[in-house]
């Protein structure tokens, strides 16, 4: 039961995923996480497998099983509180699935556990999850890039994630970020990514650890006339990150991006004031067009013709 939450969850997205769900990463992760269920539940595997029950059936689960399954619930349902997408979910459940499995499999036979534990580390250097490729309004940034694009107007207010590809969190806000990109992104308001994980002068000089153990994947940056504004989560003294939340919500609360936005429509009406001026200085008004002038003979000879 405690699985149920997150299973309605993913049955009422399941439309709006299915595409990135059936992607071989996807598929191969989830026959991972329920490869120990299929084994013990598989007729002709089950019966050569050595079991703790009374009843001497080894196609069904042992007591002790059973409280590590629970136990794995627990915990699914525990951390999917804080998800903000399906892809977290999901993400969660294979995670922890898999750990499960490892501690089973060890529990059941030596060999089956170091054999599915080598298949996790082979999985894990070879399999990446795939990137999001919606649109977006996003500029990234490179080392050299990003301080003279966010010194070169003082007047746009930019916000920047700083990321790593290898950061499962990060990889779940990607569409999040995305979303408000196409909100949000105006001539006065824009939006940047930068991957510190790649660029660690980046991290050191903006004070982002990229370190799995920080908890600072994903970090939002506030800048304005060039200067750090504000950072999302923030960081103690003791240099740790406080919990934060990545919704969508939360970031337009937090950032007040109504009203920057607001603020930043008025700067780009400003700008074309400024440039329909600049084209009229270009372009002088043309002059007025003269009536050509009658000559005073032809006037005379056209009243005698009448009369």
């Amino acid at each position: 039961m405690a699985l149920l939450t997150p299973l309605l969850a993913f049955l009422y997205h399941l439309p709006q995923v299915y595409k990135w769900l059936l992607k071989p990463y996807y598929v191969a992760s989830l026959f991972m996480s329920f490869a120990f269920l299929l084994i013990r539940k598989t007729p002709g595997i089950c019966d050569h497998l050595s079991t703790q029950r009374e009843d001497g059936n080894p196609c069904d689960f042992d007591w002790r099983e059973v409280e590590i399954l629970m136990f794995l619930s627990a915990i699914v349902m525990m951390k999917n509180r804080r998800a903000i997408t399906v892809e977290q979910h999901v993400g969660n459940i294979i995670l922890f699935s898999k750990v499960a499995n490892v501690i089973l499999f060890f529990r059941l036979d030596i060999r089956m556990g170091l054999l599915y534990l080598t298949l996790c580390i082979v999985f894990l250097m070879t399999c990446k999850p795939p990137l999001y490729m919606g649109p977006e309004y996003i500029k990234y940034f490179s080392d050299k890039t990003i301080d003279d694009e966010l010194e070169r107007d003082n007047r746009v207010t930019w916000i920047v994630e700083f990321f790593a590809n290898w950061s499962p969190e990060c990889q779940s806000f990607a569409a999040v970020y995305a979303d408000l990109s196409l909100k949000y992104n105006c001539a006065g308001l824009k939006f940047g990514k930068v991957d510190i994980g790649r660029y660690g002068d980046v991290s050191k000089k903006y004070k982002v650890s990229a370190s799995p153990l920080s908890k600072q994947l994903p970090s939002l940056l506030l800048f304005q006339g060039g200067k750090e504004v504000m950072r999302r989560p923030q960081v103690d003294k003791k240099c740790r990150a406080v919990s934060w939340s990545f919704t969508e919500e939360n970031i337009i609360r937090e950032f007040n991006l109504n009203e920057l936005y607001q603020k930043s429509k008025k700067l780009n009406k400003s700008k074309g004031d400024r440039s329909d001026k600049i084209n009229e200085s270009q372009f002088p008004p043309l002059p007025e067009e003269e009536e050509p002038e009658v000559d005073a003979q032809e006037e005379e000879t056209e009243t005698k013709k009448d009369k």
